[in-house]
């Protein structure tokens, strides 16, 4: 829908939007779905957006009442995806404490409470910046417009749900059978080093859902995930292993993983500090003009009650008290772990400038790139690291509290950030379909308490089971995040690492320019090959399938063109297979947590295997392939159905 367009529900039109089985909903979904989200993170780093999920249970649920409407189902995925994004925010940060043992363990109230006042933070922050971005602006908001356009064909939700619900079981199917009854690995690994010097590595992950992630994204993002992948395992590994050898008395897999954790992932470090930067200098111009428009709505305190329906927000004064009340709670957090009134004051005054800066770039940069592509990661780093060099300069490196002190800067920050990239997709959904504004921020408010309540009690569950940090849960995110600020005060930084780490983000960054000005349909957006350099290689390899899968479709999608309902055929297949790998997702991260309380009561990560006899890896291989196959008939059948 381009700007001047009338909304899909006309202003003068009155619809129930904040029922109570909507607010009730809601709440369920972003509970569910922040779950789901936290151990998909800490498992692969990255999460997906689970609005248009979100949308179609939601159209399938309120379908069993008499009375409901599209901006009811619109509040609804408004809720479920603040929850989705608020763990984003969450497991990115927060498990660097437990993994340098500042935090024994994820204290309810104190991951609860910064998990809270940092997701409120990111919705008040937005708020004047909805007119900015999407009204005058006119920022594209890719999953926001495909959310609208899936709520508009609500008469489709609940055969949709079906391909959800079929992915789900599938899913959640396999991850039974790999985690729990233990019939064969959950990755495969094939490594070689030839006259110790030559190093050759192969791997891929044997469950689905790290596929559909790949598939969500699209081929473009995957193949630039895995290039980043080739460039640790096929360029620095090998170099490091031919000029100091490979550590002794370890097979060559996990030499490979080593000298990958210890040394070479700090590349991902270096790249992801340059596309963070690149992001805010990049739109540096509008953000200034629409962080400028921002400041003029708080300054004038107060919104008119004249104005439009679909374009009311939330009063600004409102949001001013909201803001000088979260930062009470947030100078108490601090204070709490650091016992001194000066840094936690200078703490709360990084976070709210910091936090304000980067959900301003964040809600930008969801509408230039949409949210799987938004710069979280980078410009959490940035923060870190910028707020660890001001601690230490000021406390000293001995300093006990500084690192951990940089961490907690930093996941308030990371949690605003996370939240508003989604709050702003969620208003483009609403302006599109003819929402009110201050009614979706309601329940943007409603989805993030959802979220934070669950995340302490479902982190420790996971801790106990997994074990955050270990190979089953590795999280990748909280790991860097703990290198950058420990290495800050420890003064072990590898920075030549980060150094050609940023070297090659900045070629990256040169290489997509180029591409910009072709006019290429082939991007390179420089953190998604950051995020491949971290990951190891076997989840980079199975994101890259799911690309190629993306890929295979959009032939079929080419050789159908010429069927005269090849765009409602496509659209409706374009979605049966978002909603069928959803599923795969979904059904895999909640099987994991399931399957973590018998393993964290009993103590036993075998509790449930049942077989002493193991498959070798090629079944997990035939497994994995038959859900790629699966998830191509989805598209497919999907597309004929509508054909």
């Amino acid at each position: 829908m381009q700007q001047d367009e009338q909304p899909f529900i006309s202003p003068s039109t009155i619809l129930p939007e904040t029922t109570v089985k909507a607010l009730i909903l809601g709440f369920i979904l972003s509970a569910v779905l922040a779950a789901a989200n936290a151990y998909l993170g800490l498992l692969l780093g990255m999460t997906v957006s689970a609005s248009i999920p979100a949308a179609v249970i939601s159209m399938a649920v309120l379908k069993l009442f008499r009375k409901n409407n599209i901006l009811e189902n619109n509040i609804v995925q408004t809720a479920a995806s603040s929850g989705e994004s608020l763990a984003a925010g969450v497991i990115f940060t927060l498990p660097a404490l437990v993994l340098m043992n500042y935090w024994a363990d994820f204290n309810y109230w104190e991951t609860t409470a910064i998990a809270l006042t940092g997701g409120l933070l990111g919705v008040l922050f937005t708020i004047p910046l909805r007119k900015a971005l999407i009204v005058r602006e006119k920022l594209k908001f890719p999953e926001g417009v495909a959310t609208a356009e899936v709520l508009k064909a609500g008469n489709n939700g609940s055969a949709l749900l079906k391909y959800l619900i079929t992915g789900s079981l599938l899913g959640g199917g396999i991850k039974l059978i790999v985690e729990g009854l233990q019939l064969w690995q959950s990755k495969f690994h094939a490594g070689v080093i030839l006259n110790g010097k030559a190093f050759l590595y192969f791997g891929t992950y044997l469950t689905p859902a790290v596929v559909a992630v790949g598939y969500i994204v699209g081929l473009n993002i995957a193949v630039l995930v895995f290039l980043g992948g080739a460039i640790s395992w096929y360029g620095a590994i090998p170099g490091y292993i031919a000029l100091n050898g490979a550590p002794e008395g370890l097979t060559a897999t996990q030499a490979g993983l080593q000298i990958w954790s210890t040394k070479v992932r700090y590349l991902g470090v270096g790249a992801m500090i340059v596309g963070g930067l690149w992001a805010i200098f990049s739109i540096r111009q509008s953000l200034g003009s629409a962080m400028k428009q921002g400041l003029e709505a708080f300054k004038k305190a107060k919104d008119s009650t004249k104005t439009l329906r679909t374009e009311y927000d939330t009063p600004m004064s409102w949001v001013l008290i909201g803001i000088g009340i979260l930062l009470v709670p947030v100078f108490i957090i601090y204070l709490r772990e650091v016992q001194s009134v000066a840094l936690s004051s200078l703490m709360t005054v990084l976070m709210v400038i910091a936090g304000f800066l980067f959900s301003a770039v964040a809600g930008y940069m969801a509408g230039l790139v949409g949210s799987s592509n938004n710069p979280i990661s980078g410009v959490t780093i940035a923060t870190i690291l910028t707020s660890a060099l001001i601690l230490a300069a000021l406390l000293g490196t001995d300093s006990p509290v500084g690192a951990a002190s940089a961490i907690m800067i930093g996941s308030v920050v990371c949690c605003a950030a996370a939240i508003s990239g989604d709050v702003m997709q969620d208003l483009k959904a609403g302006h599109i379909l003819g929402a009110t504004p201050a009614r979706q921020q309601v329940m943007e408010v409603v989805g993030v308490t959802a979220g934070a309540l669950v995340m302490a009690p479902v982190l420790t569950l996971l801790n106990n089971a997994y074990q955050i940090g270990s190979e089953k849960l590795s999280a990748p995110q909280a790991s860097l995040m703990r290198s950058v600020a420990e290495g800050v005060f420890g003064g072990n930084l590898p920075w030549n690492i980060i150094s050609i780490g940023a070297l090659i983000g900045v070629i990256v960054i040169v290489c997509d320019l180029i591409l910009q000005k072709r006019n290429s349909s082939f991007r390179m957006p420089v953190l998604a090959v950051a995020v491949g350099m971290y990951l190891p290689l076997y989840l980079d390899t199975a994101i890259f399938i799911g690309g190629i899968i993306a890929w295979l479709v959009s032939r079929f999608y080419k050789k159908n063109e010429n069927n005269p309902r090849h765009l409602e055929a496509k659209q409706s297949a374009e979605n049966a297979g978002l909603l069928f790998a959803s599923g795969l997702i979904t059904g895999e991260a909640l099987l994991g947590i399931f399957l973590a309380i018998p393993i964290a009561v009993s103590g036993n990560d075998k509790v449930l295997k049942v077989f002493d006899y193991e498959f070798p890896s090629v079944m997990g291989l035939a497994v994995l392939f038959g859900c790629c196959l699966l998830l191509y008939n989805a598209v497919k059948k999907g597309y004929h159905k509508a054909g």
